[in-house]
């Protein structure tokens, strides 16, 4: 099966891969350019809320994603003027292309899977289920999916000429690493509180990060990201 336009995935993907290097710290592209790497408590709304974690309609989740359907500001800029209709039916498109791409993908390394299309606020989203194999691949840190993402991402950049923000998951994987990562982002935080210095966390992928700022925010206090490429971390500082 080929993509959309007729690219065979091996082409397109030799074709991304020269627009962008792939590595688990680009897998996330789309948010490195949307936002920084700092998380502020809503008490200090009053200076500024960090980019990051300020979306049009409501406070981004942790996957970037917001829970109202209004574009990000970044999404704004890119598309001007464009109505929900449009919206809609562009990132409908976005997940079409993902799909026949990954299909492809999974044909040519006789992988199973079943591709669930879906637009998750102001992006689109594919997960691939029923891929026993892939999930186990997968784990367990994810960079197998990072790296699919980024090259779905890419894909869809070949094909419409736009940067593509799409949200790729598989099995489920986000959502149960989701869970994990906020129960050691409230341990680090526990642990700022009660001894009232900063704590550093282990390096992350955005993702990841983004995942801790969220937590961290709620909770009051503020968090920074520190360090480069595959040593970037968060640390959790107590509250002033």
């Amino acid at each position: 099966m080929n993509v959309n336009d007729g690219t065979p995935a091996s082409t397109a993907a030799e074709e991304s891969s020269s627009q962008q290097p792939l590595d688990t710290e680009t897998a996330e592209t789309g948010e490195a350019a949307e936002t920084a790497e700092t998380s502020t408590p809503a008490s200090a709304a009053a200076g500024g809320i960090a980019a990051e974690d300020a979306a049009p309609g409501g406070t981004a989740a942790a996957d970037g994603s917001t829970p109202s359907d209004a574009p990000t500001a970044g999404d704004d800029e890119e598309h001007p003027g464009e109505t929900a209709e449009e919206r809609l039916r562009r990132l409908e498109e976005e997940g079409d292309i993902a799909a026949d791409y990954l299909e492809e993908l999974l044909d040519i390394t006789d992988l199973d899977g079943d591709m669930d299309i879906d637009v998750d606020g102001d992006r689109a989203s594919v997960e691939i289920r029923g891929a026993d194999r892939l999930v186990r691949l997968n784990r367990p840190k994810g960079e197998l999916l990072d790296a699919l993402q980024e090259l779905a991402r890419l894909a869809v950049q070949t094909r419409t000429g736009q940067r593509s923000r799409l949200m790729l998951d598989i099995g489920g994987f986000r959502a149960e690493h989701k869970s994990s990562l906020e129960e050691l982002a409230a341990t680090a935080i526990a642990e700022a509180k009660e001894s009232g210095a900063e704590v550093p966390m282990r390096a992350m992928n955005p993702f990841e990060r983004k995942v801790v700022h969220d937590v961290a925010k709620r909770e009051g206090l503020r968090s920074e990201s520190d360090g480069d490429g595959k040593n970037r971390h968060v640390v959790i500082y107590p509250a002033s």
